[in-house]
Order: structure tokens, then sequence, then C-alpha cells
């Protein structure tokens, strides 16, 4: 098997900043938000649109009913969701849900909307949710990062799927892609009420910013993101403008590393592109530079065991650089637990290749049980 690749210079840099928050942002390159997989484009300067393995993130179907819906979570802010239900759903049903979390730093229009759909054409109640902070959730400052209260999200996500009339409270189960892997497996840790948890494509973001791809990160540099993101903090309490870093590159160049590439194509072109209705142009996947490091302090996988007996599904491709999250967890997590290969998939595939996706697998996972 071959190592997963570092992304230490992955990191567009900003004009205006001074050097200090230069080196910050080349090192969360290495360990911010959702990095992708090795999807390489012809040319170095090409707009990349690779629509193959029936990459269709806007995927729409007539065997489902879109409700856009909106619930207090415990830190009373609005999170927002879209709920889709099948459409021939009786009046007195009772059936499983599926509550799904979008790739970090991304929203539920971008990879959630699409495995909320494909769920419901199975016959699940399914929701996509933007967690706070992003897309149409509440939260401010924008793009903050709070792991806390991203696990809350699932958590209140079940609140609302198990108080609809059409819901079997006791058959709720979870979907996180990328980074919302690792936010439900914390939600779930506490919160015995999801009963099933499936991961696609897992960032443990905790991991990937202490030690970055492959452990590639030192402790020191570590410790110049935490100073840098510290210093920054004197520069936003005074009025200065909220900083924003890593993420996917907002252009190519002859240096835009393999990775960027790979969700170049995905975030910033029609493929995936998604900007929410009053958010600032191309700022999805850029956190804020001084919350992100509070990922420092976040270790999902500590006591996943205490999951057990609640079953486990770990989903990844056998080529994505993220891959080494996906087998951390599996090793931890206690039985029942499954892994699956997705042969020739990397990180981004995941996210919106319908031919690539297993969704039968999925189905069956959640159908076994959620099972009455």
């Amino acid at each position: 098997m071959n190592k997963p690749i570092g992304t230490e210079n992955s990191v567009e840099q900003q004009a205006g900043l001074d050097v200090g928050r230069r080196n910050l942002l080349k090192l969360t390159g290495a360990s911010v938000a959702a990095l992708g997989a090795m999807s390489i484009l012809n040319t170095p300067f090409a707009k990349a649109q690779d629509m193959s393995n029936g990459a269709s993130n806007f995927y729409t179907s007539d065997q489902v009913n879109l409700e856009k819906v909106s619930f207090r979570s415990q830190y009373q802010l609005n999170v927002t969701g879209n709920l889709f239900t099948p459409r021939n759903l009786a009046q007195n049903a009772a059936i499983p849900a599926i509550v799904v979390g979008h790739p970090m730093g991304a929203v539920k229009e971008q990879s959630a909307n699409l495995y909320a759909t494909k769920m419901a054409e199975q016959g699940f109640v399914a929701m996509s949710i933007d967690l706070p902070f992003w897309g149409e959730s509440e939260g401010q400052p924008r793009n903050a990062v709070s792991p806390d209260f991203y696990a809350e999200a699932f958590s209140a996500a079940v609140d609302f799927l198990g108080t609809r009339p059409f819901v079997d409270r006791e058959r709720i189960g979870g979907i996180g892609v990328c980074g919302s892997g690792s936010f439900i497996i914390s939600a779930a840790k506490i919160d015995p009420r999801l009963k099933a948890i499936a991961t696609v494509s897992m960032y443990d973001m905790g991991a990937a910013n202490r030690n970055a791809l492959n452990h590639s990160l030192s402790v020191e540099q570590r410790k110049q993101i935490i100073a840098a993101a510290a210093e920054q903090r004197y520069v936003e309490f005074e009025g200065g403008e909220i900083a924003v870093a890593g993420g996917t590159d907002l252009e190519l160049t002859a240096d835009t590393h393999p990775i960027q590439r790979e969700f170049y194509d995905f975030y910033r072109t029609p493929r995936g592109e998604f900007t929410p209705a009053g958010a600032s142009d191309q700022r999805t996947t850029k956190p804020t530079v001084t919350s992100n490091v509070k990922f420092m302090n976040f270790y999902p996988f500590n006591d996943i065991e205490t999951i057990s007996p609640r079953p486990m599904l770990f989903i990844t491709g056998d080529q994505a650089h993220s891959r080494e999250f996906s087998e951390d967890a599996y090793k931890r997590a206690a039985e029942p637990k499954e892994f699956v290969w997705v042969p020739g998939a990397g990180h981004v595939d995941l996210y919106d290749r319908v031919d690539l996706i297993p969704f039968d697998k999925l189905s069956s996972f959640f159908n076994q049980h959620l099972s009455a």
C-alpha cells in the first residue's frame, strides 16, 4: 500500500499578510479542512471538471420529496437541513431515518444532499444538514471551527427526526462524509440514539490538524500554527479583518499540489461548486484562522470502542490519501464493525461519483441495523 502523501505546500499565499501569517497559511495547507485525493489534471493551468464515473453532485430524484427544515440545537442556534422523504411514504408510517453530514468546510449541497437523496430512494427518511457556522445554519463568525457545536448538530438532527410522526425514533442512523465522519463519531459516543454509523472518506479532523497526512507536520510546525493563530486573535479583537486559511485553492498554478487539484475539480468548478446565499464568494472550505486551532484539541477516536454494540461502517477509496483515518478508526472500534474499500476511488471521488459510491452497501447496512 502506498503511503498517503503530505500537503505541506498546498496553500496559496495571501497578499498583504505578514511573514507570520504567510507561514501559518503554508502550514495549515497540511492540516486544515478537507484535503483531497490523487486526481491529477492533464495540464497544470486547466480548469478541471472531471465528470467521469457518474459524477452527479446535484442529483435530484422524482422518487423523493424535498422539504427545507430548521431546528434548534442545545446551543440555541438554528440548524438548517434538507429533509428527503420517499414519495410513497404512508401517512401512518414510522420508518427509519438517516442524518447526513457534509465534508468539512462544505455545505449540505455538496455531497450530503446526494447521499440523502439516494438513501431516500431506498426507503429511508434522510436529512442533510449544514453544520453550524456554514451554509444556511446559524453561527458567527462564518466559517468558524467548533467540533463540539458540529457534533451537537447531529444530536439536534436526531431530536428533530425523532419527533417526526413518520420516523421511528428507535431507528435513526447517520452518515458522515469526510470531516463529518469524525463529527458524527464524536456525537455517537455520547448519543446512543444514533443506532448505526457509517463514514465515507473520513477525515479525523483532530489528527489531520495536529499531525497532517502521514504525520508529516512536526510539533514545531504545529506550534507555529498555534502561535500565529493566537497573534491573529489580537488583530480581530481590535476590529481587524477575520482571516481565513487552508481549504481549497481558488486558482491553479504550475505548483498546485495534486491533492489540491482534485479538490479544485469539485469545489471550484460546476461539478460541485456552491456558494450559499449571502456568503462571500468562494469561501467554502476555508475556516477562520483563529478557530481552526480548536481542532488541535479534538480527539474523536478516543473511546470509539464505547459506541459498540452499535454497528459502524467505514468506507474509503483504496487510492484515497485520507484512508489512514478510516483505517485508524476501524482498528480502534469494537465489534460489530465493517470496512469497505472502493477499488480505484480517491478521497473526493466518494463525494459525488455515483458509479463508485457503494450505495447498495449503505442501504443494506442500514436496512440490517435499523430493522424493526
